[in-house]
């Protein structure tokens, strides 16, 4: 048997006994000094620095772990947080209607106008939040804010054609003008009443405002701010937009009334009117590079395109409308410079893209998360510009529009094909299906053109056929 350490007990009997002995002297001390409840403020100062000492351990082996002269290797490695793709952001498109876009994000409000500019290497841009910046278009970053900025929110802005001069108009009641390239302020023009819409003529050396309670249009001379003509009650409602065609001569005005004005600058007279041009409130308008179209965007979900060269409108209304483009209202409409494209943006938050020659659209671009404000297109037609009231815009890449499956497959299901006008070089769709497809060999404006300036000889079958399903296009969406 092993021997026993000294001052053990000699036997397990004798180790009960002292365990009792020990357990009673404690009962005894409790009984006696029985120490207080902890209170709740220490428990709580106690849990927080243990928190602040496990939040320090963290901070620690971070920050051990991004310092490069850390030489401590039995780290574990830290645990990696799911990022997603920059290839995933594709908006909410259709899976075979993919689109390469960029967010330009720098405004604090919702993005009232949008423009290219520079050679569609700069984007021009005014908000709600009293500013007007210039972006890069290539990388997107702000390359300036002009200075002095407006005292109120920015409703338009426009560009000279020379991308030397710019202009705002804002909630102020004042128009402003700066020079592109220095950011100085050039001149800054006040006015009685609202003004919801601006334009620079096309040679530069005008600028329209629309007024908003003077129902009218203000011309004025864009170097000495002089006024050529103050139109007042030039529509029955408030204007909602304005423009110049291409030979600074004519201003084309849309209002609430539903109503389409054109003056004539040089003669300071209405040159036409359509009245109920749509059944709701028209929203905006702008020419074709030919100045012998006008197209109008409306609150009653529709697009139309007026011939104003000819005066047709007024026997057989718009030449093409354009339907089922948009859920909700359109908000805002461009050309192409060759008018083979329209583009519309609406506030069902989507960018609808139009095939002018057939009256179709083309493809929808989705993505913003609130109503589109603005839109434009580059001139070298791969670029489209959007403004949006969830304060940002989006630069979409259509450089490969027509190799997108969505887009074939659409074609091939409307028996449509591509062809190239012989008189202006535009491209132009055609239905296979066409009896006289083979024939057609000019773009549906030069056809146009040359049925109103024909007066040798009526227009052959084939050629009133091809017209008449022209000036109805649209209206079987």
């Amino acid at each position: 048997m092993a021997s026993q350490p000294p001052g053990a007990p000699s036997s397990a009997k004798a180790l009960d006994q002292e365990s009792n002995v020990q357990l009673s002297s404690l009962h005894i001390r409790d009984g006696a000094h029985r120490p207080r409840k902890l209170p709740w403020v220490a428990l709580v100062r106690a849990c927080g620095r243990f928190k602040l000492l496990l939040l320090e351990a963290r901070r620690g082996r971070l920050l051990s772990s991004l310092n490069p002269l850390a030489v401590g290797n039995d780290l574990p490695p830290l645990k990696k947080h799911w990022m997603p793709e920059k290839a995933a952001f594709w908006g909410d498109q259709e899976p075979l209607s993919k689109i390469p876009f960029k967010i330009m994000r720098g405004h604090q409000h919702i993005v009232s106008s949008c423009h290219f500019c520079v050679d569609d290497t700069k984007v021009l841009s005014g908000s709600y939040d009293c500013t007007v910046k210039l972006w890069d278009a290539v990388d997107g970053s702000i390359v300036r804010n002009f200075e002095p900025g407006p005292g109120a929110p920015v409703l338009e802005c426009s560009v000279t054609a020379d991308s030397r001069r710019i202009i705002a108009a804002s909630y102020d009641k004042t128009v402003r003008a700066w020079d592109l390239e220095t950011g100085k302020l050039l001149w800054k023009l006040s006015h009685e009443t609202f003004i919801v819409s601006c334009k620079f003529s096309p040679d530069g050396k005008y600028v329209v405002s629309g007024l908003d309670v003077d129902r009218g249009i203000c011309i004025t001379d864009a170097e000495d701010i002089t006024t050529v003509s103050h139109i007042k009650d030039h529509h029955r409602m408030s204007v909602t937009a304005c423009c110049f065609d291409p030979d600074s001569q004519k201003v084309a005005s849309v209002s609430l009334d539903r109503s389409i004005k054109i003056w004539d600058v040089t003669s300071q007279a209405t040159l036409l009117t359509i009245t109920k041009a749509h059944t709701n409130a028209i929203s905006n308008c702008c020419f074709t590079f030919s100045g012998h179209f006008l197209c109008t965007s409306s609150w009653d979900k529709t697009l139309k395109i007026w011939n104003v060269h000819t005066g047709e409108f007024r026997n057989r209304g718009a030449c093409v409308t354009l339907m089922q483009g948009h859920e909700g209202s359109v908000s805002s409409c461009h050309f192409a410079r060759d008018t083979s494209l329209l583009v519309s943006g609406g506030f069902d938050k989507t960018v609808a893209i139009w095939d002018v020659g057939e009256g179709y659209r083309k493809l929808s671009l989705k993505g913003h998360n609130d109503w589109v404000m603005d839109v434009a297109i580059s001139n070298n037609k791969k670029w489209i510009l959007s403004a949006s009231k969830d304060k940002t815009m989006r630069l979409w890449n259509i450089e490969e529009i027509d190799q997108i499956p969505l887009v074939i497959e659409y074609k091939k299901a409307r028996g449509l094909k591509l062809k190239q006008c012989e008189e202006c070089d535009r491209p132009f769709s055609i239905y296979e299906s066409d009896i006289f497809s083979e024939t057609v060999t000019k773009c549906v404006f030069c056809r146009i053109d040359a049925k109103d300036l024909s007066t040798e000889a009526s227009p052959s079958s084939e050629e009133e056929v091809s017209l008449s399903r022209e000036c109805s296009l649209g209206e079987d969406g």
